[in-house]
């Protein structure tokens, strides 16, 4: 793995319209090192969540070029770039029941979500390092936002991702619930694994190194 585990070199999304097309992204040039947390902060509307979904392989740019781990995925084939989502790179969602599976417990959803990427079990103390030890026969139901958002983190973990991305994972939480979210980035951070998370919120944006300033769809030096 490259010292830089993505990077962004020229990059510029259009988004066709009745009356043209509108700029999302414009001249992006970006890397995002291998660890550590990074954030991306602007005001909506700045290209925060277009940002996102690049660097998640989920939305290929109009022009530039997007690397993973040193490599070119621009142009690559949806089942590669599927292939690459399923293994490497996980995606959290700002509203906290999006990322888990409610039917299950907590255990179940580890589980599963290590038995969807290929993988056998998760770590045996995930949960514990993660802040919600002695939950894992409890329903979905039984956790507060801020836990099930902690939760989506041990999720992701469970995979072996080495890139894990988070869209405004404390937009939707009280005050509490994002105290929670936000230990467990300040913790994620010092961890071998990479996290990007979108956010205007002030304390998230305090975590981050790099943070990465956007407005109108470009990167504010």
């Amino acid at each position: 793995m490259a010292d830089n585990v993505l990077e962004l070199r020229g990059v510029r999304v259009d988004y066709p319209t009745p009356s043209g097309p509108v700029t999302a992204l414009d001249d992006v040039h970006l890397t995002v090192p291998e660890r550590g947390l990074t954030v991306l902060a602007g005001p909506s509307g700045s290209g925060k969540s277009t940002l996102l979904r690049l660097l998640g392989l989920v939305e290929q740019p109009t022009g530039g070029t997007v690397f993973y781990g040193g490599a070119a995925v621009t142009g690559l084939a949806h089942r590669r770039l599927r292939k690459l989502r399923r293994n490497r790179v996980v995606m959290i969602f700002q509203n906290p029941a999006e990322n888990l599976f409610d039917y299950l417990t907590v255990g179940e959803n580890l589980r599963a979500a290590a038995q969807l990427a290929g993988r056998s079990a998760p770590q045996p103390d995930l949960l514990a390092r993660l802040g919600l030890p002695g939950t894992e026969d409890w329903r979905i139901s039984a956790l507060s936002g801020g836990q099930q958002q902690r939760l989506a983190f041990a999720c992701a973990l469970a995979t072996g991702a080495e890139v894990v991305l988070a869209d405004e994972p404390t937009s939707q939480l009280d005050a509490r619930s994002a105290t929670l979210v936000l230990e467990t980035l300040a913790e994620l951070a010092t961890w071998d694994v990479t996290v990007v998370a979108a956010s205007h919120d002030d304390r998230l944006i305090e975590l981050g190194e790099p943070v990465v300033r956007l407005r109108d769809g470009r990167i504010q030096r």
